[in-house]
């Protein structure tokens, strides 16, 4: 179901094409943000997050003319910080050779804190052991709303591979709960 924020986000990006230039600055006020999120999330790195989204939006600017379906914004925004992100690491892990490590960097997923929760905490703790890619995965699903089919077309991998990882990152969320309880 549409929402307003989407009818919203659909107009700027039609105005965007039309060429009223004015309309850039609403439509990344909106979406910088949740952008700059999900690159920190795949880079597991501030930094390299923020310079991933820089890239991201000079993309999005140079390529939205070629949008064809303003609808399809988001996932076409977040595909776009994933390849950016995707290229940081690969340039990161070149020069460094640090393979591992690179992949083994902690990202902070947020989960709202609640004084003395303790299964806040230890789901804290599992999050952070999790790989990079269902880090991110489960904030795209659970943080930003985004459907299956639209993480899907952001990750570029197969709708059942997305529902697969969701499943399986949320098993060993759960295992994990279960075995310090």
């Amino acid at each position: 179901m549409r929402t307003r924020d989407d009818i919203l986000d659909e107009l700027l990006v039609l105005r965007l094409q039309g060429g009223h230039v004015a309309s850039l600055e609403v439509l990344a006020r909106r979406w910088h943000p949740k952008l700059l999120r999900h690159a920190i999330r795949l880079t597991g790195d501030r930094e390299g997050g923020s310079d991933v989204a820089q890239e991201a939006w000079v993309a999005i600017v140079r390529s939205l003319r070629r949008l064809q379906d303003p609808g399809r914004f988001r996932a076409w925004a977040y595909r776009i910080v994933t390849r950016k992100a995707s290229d940081w690491i690969r340039s990161r892990v070149r020069r460094r050779r640090l393979d591992e490590r690179v992949a083994a960097e902690p990202v902070e997923i947020e989960v709202e804190q609640q004084s003395g929760d303790a299964e806040i905490g230890q789901l804290r703790g599992l999050l952070i052991k999790l790989p990079a890619d269902r880090k991110a995965l489960l904030a795209m699903f659970y943080v930003e709303g985004m459907t299956v089919s639209e993480i899907s077309e952001a990750l570029s991998i197969p709708d059942g591979t997305v529902k697969s990882r969701l499943f399986h990152a949320r098993n060993h969320l759960r295992a994990g709960l279960e075995e310090s309880t």
